[in-house]
């Protein structure tokens, strides 16, 4: 397997290089060449795999012969030690696949405790140090310190706009210590990626630093995240009608995974890109027209982006061709009113008690079911436990919410993090006295 940027598609780096070197020199986005055909015999008997036996397939067939199959299988197998069920609200209608039974309750867990694993397996056998750069509006900082926690040879450098991540996010991102270091932004998201991605065209600061990322802009955050949805149909292919996935999104890494398996043969129907009030994506599947803005704050801070660095990996996976693009993906967006009411209907018709951004995926799966009258199995993602925003969740059902103690346990921690003005120097002059 190669990988090739979208600026420069005729050239070509092996899988360490684009799993280590995350950004391509000309500020591209490596994508992977060829995507393999996993087969219908494939699709047809994975209905009792598991999470960790899937990964383990398609890694093979993404590998090839450049990691072994017994390395692989132990890989994916320590990545997932844990499942990501269906569960219905209307049987044969509509479901919600939960992402949250990893150990930072986030879906972000499959994508990052991959990237750990590979990441662990290359570095021992080169003996070279990493520096992790990762910028979250939420789940992602947490996924990543926890999956990459104490791992050899890695050190770790999170990213996160102050006041705009929950409380309990926070705590995952700076109480955990060791080779794991906050950088608390004053700013937005948008700014904070953009921090990152000025490191990884700092040529002095790559000159004497190895830098990956584990955002989504490093493709191996997104190939993993195509497992669930490969172990999510296995799980509805019974009812014998198409299968639709809604689609919570922010960075838009989510939804490319998505279809980067839908065109590896997965028998997808549609996809939705459900978003709040930073709808540039849904906009422009309805308009034509892509116009980044700036971040806008909402209860759902997971997905509070202006600028998704991924949606040129999403345009390039369809050509670059609007009219293919819009008749595979719908969009919709919901206001914060909009994403409270829509928690509290949820838990009254279904007994199930959703995140914002849960929420919105399965307000969008409904809308479109309306809209379209289609019969159709609605998968909507459940990209995080309710517990992670217990204040807004416990405000508006109305119910206790119940933390789960590998996240509980993080609430008398003391908060250790740097911070810092949205400047890419103060970044810089900070994270070298922490790795000098």
């Amino acid at each position: 397997m190669r990988f090739y940027s979208t600026n420069s598609p005729q050239q070509t780096v092996s899988a360490e290089q684009a799993l280590f070197h995350s950004m391509p020199a000309d500020k591209g986005l490596y994508m992977p060449i060829p995507l393999p055909q996993l087969g219908v015999d494939f699709f047809e008997r994975i209905a009792d795999q598991s999470l960790a036996d899937i990964g383990f397939e398609i890694s093979t067939a993404l590998f090839g012969n450049e990691i072994s199959k017994e390395e692989l299988e132990n890989l994916t197998h320590q990545a997932f030690p844990f499942d990501t069920p269906v569960v219905d609200l209307e049987a044969g209608k509509g479901s919600v696949l939960e992402l949250f039974h990893g150990p930072s309750l986030a879906f972000k867990d499959v994508g990052a405790r991959y990237m750990a694993a590979l990441m662990s397996y290359y570095s021992t056998r080169n003996d070279k140090e990493v520096n992790i750069l990762v910028a979250t509006s939420g789940d992602t900082g947490g996924a990543v310190a926890m999956g990459f926690h104490n791992v050899p040879g890695i050190r770790v450098s999170i990213l996160y706009p102050s006041g705009r991540v929950s409380d309990l996010q926070e705590k995952q991102l700076t109480t955990l210590g060791g080779n794991i270091q906050a950088f608390e932004v004053d700013g937005t998201f948008d700014d904070c990626q953009a921090i990152v991605k000025q490191a990884f065209v700092d040529q002095e600061l790559n000159n004497a630093l190895s830098l990956s990322s584990a955002n989504s802009i490093n493709i191996f955050r997104l190939i993993p995240q195509g497992f669930y949805y490969v172990r999510a149909y296995g799980q509805v292919r019974h009812h014998n009608k198409p299968v639709v996935f809604s689609t919570p999104s922010g960075n838009f890494g989510n939804l490319s995974a998505g279809v980067m398996v839908q065109q590896m043969g997965l028998p997808i129907s549609h996809f939705i890109a459900a978003t709040n009030r930073n709808h540039v994506v849904p906009t422009y599947l309805k308009t034509g027209k892509y116009t980044p803005k700036a971040s806008i704050a909402t209860i759902s801070n997971a997905m509070d982006v202006g600028n998704p660095s991924n949606f040129v990996r999403l345009a390039h996976l369809y050509g670059d061709d609007y009219d293919r693009l819009t008749a595979n993906i719908s969009g919709y967006f919901y206001d914060d009113d909009q994403t409270r009411a829509g928690m509290k209907q949820i838990f009254d018709q279904f007994g199930y008690i959703a995140c914002p951004h849960t929420a919105i995926g399965i307000m969008g799966m409904q809308e479109f079911q309306v809209e379209t009258h289609r019969d159709v199995v609605g998968v909507a993602l459940a990209t995080a436990h309710p517990s992670k925003f217990k204040p807004l969740v416990e405000d508006v059902l109305g119910i206790d919410v119940v933390v789960p103690e590998r996240l509980a346990v993080l609430a008398n921690r003391d908060k250790k993090s740097i911070r810092i003005p949205a400047l890419y120097e103060a970044f810089k002059d900070s994270f070298l006295s922490t790795v000098a």
